[in-house]
């Protein structure tokens, strides 16, 4: 099996170097940030900041997530 090793799009870095995270996992499609408190402000101003910055990204997140304080954003 050959291991892929998933790569960090200029939009998505452009988001983690504004948007600072504390704790996040880079996966394929984008990245999972953890351990967010306040899960409402946190993405909308993740959202706002996708929005002000033209970033071709967008937030999700579930039920699930909410339980370990959670949510990602993903490229398009």
């Amino acid at each position: 099996m050959e291991k892929t090793e998933a790569k960090i799009s200029t939009d998505l870095q452009k988001f983690i170097d504004k948007f600072q995270p504390n704790k996040f996992k880079l996966m394929a499609k984008g990245i999972e940030i953890r351990g967010i408190k306040d899960m409402h402000r946190n993405v909308s101003q993740a959202k706002a900041l996708i929005e002000y910055l033209e970033l071709d990204l967008f937030v999700s997140h579930n039920a699930e997530m909410l339980s370990y304080g959670g949510f990602e954003v993903n490229n398009r």
